[in-house]
């Protein structure tokens, strides 16, 4: 499935599931919000969402929310007249009123300023965008979706993040697996990758050996399909056309770590014995911290599942 130079590839459950939802929701105006650790094609799949729905044809508009100052958040979202503010030289459309018709994607949701959250929940409600220095409001019809890495949740719990705008644009949420999440699909999506480069730079494809992409399978991927899409190009430049084996890899992709001592004498059972449960809840407890409340990063660091964190932490009502 694609979106110009955008691909959505992948047959894991996990992902497959995804898109189906993905699709049922781009045929309603709900609004969406996309889930996932950073590298996961968050902004792949709003487009995906977008191409599906009845706004094709209309504008598809971005907005990165954690690169936005915080004094001119307003500004860019909702517009300017000359004059508004110091420095406002002249008139300005902010990204709403440009999406008008089409989606706006709100990228990093959770770094919005929290006054410009209560705009923007206002604009959610009653669908009218008042730029700053415009006496008058107007109705504006877009479609919103936003993304985030962050656990939302949490961020309402710290008061970072408004319960209210949470809840609206919680309406439907597409939680995108991570690449450890869907380790069968990473040969496709390199092989898929690898082409579209190849045609990009107007290089021959090299070819990955079976023994190089059983170690690319047992990598850790922390960025993502954005670190597998950096790799293939990488390969792709160095070894155009020619079959890339073990040995050919980076560094850190070939040399993982087999040494047991650490982990082990991390763990090592006392004499005295120990009491799992409270073991496991510590250790639940420590990976929240690390991860700073993103669920999907600390199940990584545990080794697990998300939906497995999720049962861990209903079970032991850790909230």
């Amino acid at each position: 499935m694609k979106h110009g130079k955008s691909i959505m590839i992948g047959q894991s459950p996990a992902y497959q599931a995804t898109l189906r939802a993905a699709s049922i929701t781009a045929a309603t105006d709900v609004t969406t919000l996309i889930l996932g650790d950073s590298g996961t094609g968050k902004e792949l799949l709003a487009h995906y969402v977008h191409q599906q729905s009845r706004r094709a044809s209309k504008p598809f508009v971005t907005i990165n929310c954690a690169a936005l100052p915080e004094e001119l958040a307003e500004s860019e979202l909702f517009g300017h007249r000359k004059g508004a503010f110091t420095g406002a030289s002249q008139d300005q459309t902010g990204r709403i009123i440009s999406a008008d018709g089409g989606s706006l994607f709100l990228d990093e949701v959770g770094e919005l300023p929290m006054g410009t959250q209560a705009k923007l929940l206002r604009f959610l409600e009653s669908g009218e965008c008042q730029p700053v220095g415009q006496p008058r409001t107007c109705q504006v019809d877009v479609r919103i979706i936003a993304a985030t890495n962050r656990d939302l949740q949490q961020a309402v719990l710290e008061g970072t993040f408004r319960n209210d705008l949470f809840y609206r644009l919680n309406v439907v949420p597409l939680q995108l697996p991570a690449l450890t999440e869907r380790r069968d699909d990473i040969e496709l999506l390199l092989r898929e990758l690898t082409r579209r480069l190849a045609q990009e730079h107007d290089l021959p494809a090299p070819r990955y050996s079976k023994a190089a992409i059983r170690v690319l399978q047992d990598h850790a991927w922390p960025g993502n399909v954005r670190e597998l899409r950096n790799l293939a190009e990488r390969m792709l430049i160095l070894f155009s056309g020619q079959t890339i084996q073990v040995e050919n890899l980076p560094f850190e992709f070939r040399h993982r770590s087999n040494a047991p001592s650490t982990t082990e004498q991390a763990f090592a059972l006392p004499k005295n014995g120990i009491e799992l449960e409270k073991l496991e809840v510590s250790m639940i407890r420590q990976a929240l911290n690390m991860a700073a409340g993103n669920q999907s990063k600390a199940a990584r660091l545990l080794g697990l599942t998300r939906s497995t964190l999720l049962y861990r932490l209903k079970k032991y009502a850790l909230g």
